[in-house]
């Protein structure tokens, strides 16, 4: 584990807000961690002078940290008179990446000016930038599109960044902050695109050399965040799209359930109708994706589904991470009960996986709960969170039809019934996420009447 929890090859929490800003013509406020960026896309109706009636278009980039993005205050380099060195390479390789991915002979006789200013530095700012500055460039590059001045879009391929590198330990290790970085052995940027087709590598022994092998190995662990960099960009996208719309919100006298699972949504449905509510769920937005659940915790991971799509769709959005705590395995397999036995996310392995786990303890030990926890959000308000739990045992072998999960496994010791072997309205009187309903039920009448 590393200072701050995460596994070697694990990114630090990654956001973009899109259309941050009203003026420019893309705008992205970049989050890696404490290192936070605001990008901004313009589109001028010029080019350079050696660029002039070749029909071909320009792309460029500044790069600027502000005077408080560190801990102690450095002055403007405009008040110093020059550019350092540092910042001159930046957004030269800035714009060079960008260049690769845009054909400029489809972009015309035009310039795109891409600003990244970091307004929080915590290492990888020039990563950040970058993974950034794509999506501003798309933004831009989409909406001359959408006004009718390019035919069609002259972007070829997404693109990110990373930084990876050697700890002190020499592990590699991915996206490195700030206490990473100043220690590390080797430290090595590295931009993609989605094709897997290298643009730049910056690598540099800073206390040790590093032999090829390891550079191979640095360049895996950067290829795959580089993929999830860009599956996080298209959800970014493709929330803003659904957004767009949808000038009012999308769901002004409904509740949005932020999930594709069929089970749990009929199970939410049916728990709501004696509110009124209508309820659409994320099955009715197939153009976003599932939302990244990388938090620790059951709270965590809600809040990441329930703000996220809350503040790109301006709704009022429920969402739920549930799971099985099971006491003889200390509480596993918990935030991962959906993907307990791999990323697949097979109910018949997990339950398998379960059952061995648990093949020599006794009954009187296989004690376990079935946790849910609720978020409730809507733009401008703190979340609401409620949560509820189940009590139960896991039994020897699956018994029951009506259910999903581990409910084929999990007896309701006062009724010697699996969740499986229940109706649907015994099940919804009972269940963890009933308990969490009636918490819900309890507070959301104050807090839908509180002012923002």
């Amino acid at each position: 584990m590393r200072h701050d929890g995460r596994k070697n090859n694990e990114m630090r929490k990654v956001s973009f807000v899109l259309d941050y800003l009203d003026y420019p013509e893309g705008s992205v406020f970049v989050s890696f961690g404490h290192t936070k960026v605001i990008v901004n896309a313009t589109v001028e109706d010029n080019v350079p002078p050696f660029l002039r009636d070749s029909g071909a278009g320009w792309v460029t980039a500044e790069y600027s940290m502000l005077p408080r993005a560190t801990h102690t205050r450095n002055r403007r380099e405009s008040s110093k008179g020059k550019l350092t060195g540092r910042t001159m390479e930046i957004q030269r390789l800035i714009g060079r990446s960008l260049r690769s991915v845009i054909d400029l002979k489809k972009l015309g006789e035009r310039s795109i000016v891409v600003d990244c200013d970091v307004i929080q530095a915590d290492g990888g700012t020039r990563t950040a930038s970058i993974t950034g500055a794509f999506l501003a460039l798309k933004l831009a590059t989409d909406r001359l599109v959408q006004q009718g001045d390019l035919l069609e879009s002259p972007i070829t391929s997404h693109l990110a960044a990373i930084s990876v590198g050697l700890n002190s330990y020499g592990e590699v290790i991915t996206d490195l902050d700030y206490q990473e970085d100043s220690t590390a052995q080797v430290d090595c940027n590295v931009v993609m695109t989605e094709k897997l087709e290298l643009i730049e590598i910056q690598g540099t022994g800073e206390e040790a050399t590093f032999t090829r092998g390891e550079l191979n190995e640095l360049l895996d662990y950067a290829e795959t965040s580089i993929n999830e960099l860009i599956r996080l960009q298209k959800n970014a996208l493709a929330l803003r799209n659904v957004a767009k719309k949808h000038e009012e919100p999308v769901l002004q006298h409904q509740l949005l359930i932020a999930t594709k699972n069929e089970g749990k949504a009929k199970e939410f449905v049916e728990l709501f109708k004696s509110r009124g509510y209508q309820i659409k769920t994320l099955l009715d937005f197939p153009e976003i994706e599932d939302i990244e659940e990388t938090g620790k915790t059951f709270e965590e991971n809600a809040r990441l589904k329930a703000e996220g799509i809350a503040n790109q769709l301006n709704c009022l959005v429920l969402a739920d991470d549930s799971g099985l705590k099971v006491d003889a395995l200390g509480g596993q397999p918990g935030v991962y009960s959906a993907r307990y036995a791999g990323e697949r996310k097979s109910d018949a392995a997990n339950n398998a996986k379960l059952l061995h786990e648990l093949t020599d303890v006794p009954m009187e030990e296989r004690t376990a709960q079935f946790h849910c926890t609720l978020v409730l959000s809507e733009p401008g308000k703190e979340s609401l969170v409620v949560s509820g739990e189940l009590p139960g045992v896991i039994g020897r072998i699956p018994r029951g039809d009506n259910g999903f999960g581990y409910d084929p496994l999990f007896i309701i010791p006062e009724t010697d019934k699996t969740m499986a072997e229940m109706t649907s309205e015994e099940k919804n009187q009972i269940s963890h996420r009933a308990k969490a309903l009636k918490e819900l039920d309890k507070k959301i009448d104050t807090w839908l009447g509180e002012k923002n």
